[in-house]
């Protein structure tokens, strides 16, 4: 097993608290009326998770030389719309969970209605960012960026990778199903993440993609590693309930391929996404230490 470089955890506790930063000061302020809404929001969005796709708009960002400040806003678009998915996918309605980031949903915290609000707020103020903001050089590729976000978090994105796990609870899913499945629901915005992290430097048409054939690949890595972790971690560990998805009849890799298997196919998309990267250079050392980081991890 590949040892995670120090420099690399330096590296992510950077961004990650950049990132934080970058939030708390983005976000309605908690006081600001309508009040319980904000206070949700924030309460939604701060202090928890790893920031897995900052850190990948982040490490995009540095083989596309973009500035950190056009990075940041970026970041922060990626992470509000996965928030605010967070928030959804816990309703009652979805998935029914009472634990996120070892803390209870925003749902039980305050309530469905605004819960549902929050969501819808979060991802209109994502949106909001990628306009507000000068981002790309270009307009039409800051407009794209738009573009690149609204799809992956669209019905053939997360919200219909969502809307197909829904229909597909108590069916056994072959793996090609199965792929399809997380391509939409988790690996659309972590592909997006890459991309909008290119975009706000320069990259040429064979770098761009190298970073698509990464980013796909670690989205589905991401998924993969997740099923596991559901299945051997610990509610404690994971900061959400464990083995939910297994109780509730929900098709896994594991279910689909077994545990052994599961950890070997997240172990080839790694080494697909390191394969992807090679043409970079030292450009794509953080991108190849998230690769690492992703599939390794163990919470």
């Amino acid at each position: 097993m590949k040892i995670i470089e120090s420099d690399f955890q330096a590296w992510m506790g950077g961004i990650q608290a950049r990132t934080e930063a970058a939030l708390a000061r983005l976000l309605p302020p908690p006081h600001m009326a309508p009040a319980r809404l904000h206070q949700a929001m924030r309460y939604a969005t701060l202090e928890g998770g790893k920031r897995v796709r900052p850190l990948l708009v982040f490490a995009a960002g540095e083989v596309a030389a973009a500035p950190p400040e056009r990075l940041e806003f970026a970041a922060c678009a990626v992470e509000l719309i996965h928030a605010y998915s967070l928030v959804h996918d816990d309703l009652p309605c979805m998935d029914d969970d009472v634990l996120r980031r070892g803390k209870p949903t925003v749902h039980v915290e305050f309530d469905e209605a605004t819960a549902l609000l929050v969501g819808d707020a979060l991802q209109s103020l994502a949106f909001q960012l990628l306009a507000d903001q000068r981002l790309a050089d270009d307009p039409r590729v800051q407009l794209d960026m738009v573009r690149t976000l609204a799809v992956a978090a669209g019905s053939r994105g997360m919200a219909g990778g969502q809307q197909i796990d829904l229909e597909s609870t108590g069916k056994a899913l072959t793996l090609p199903e199965l792929e399809v499945m997380h391509i939409h629901k988790t690996g659309a915005l972590i592909r997006a993440a890459v991309t909008l992290g290119a975009a706000c430097g320069h990259v040429d048409p064979s770098q761009k993609s190298s970073l698509d054939r990464y980013g796909k690949a670690m989205g589905l890595a991401f998924q993969v590693v997740d099923d596991a972790l559901d299945y051997e971690g610990s509610t404690g560990t994971l900061g959400k309930t464990a083995g939910k998805d297994s109780r509730q009849g929900k098709p896994t890799y594991v279910s689909a391929l077994g545990l052994p298997r599961t950890r070997e196919l997240a172990g080839e998309l790694r080494a697909d996404a390191l394969a992807a990267l090679e043409q970079l250079g030292d450009r794509g050392r953080r991108l190849g230490q998230l690769a690492d980081f992703i599939v390794l991890r163990k919470f």
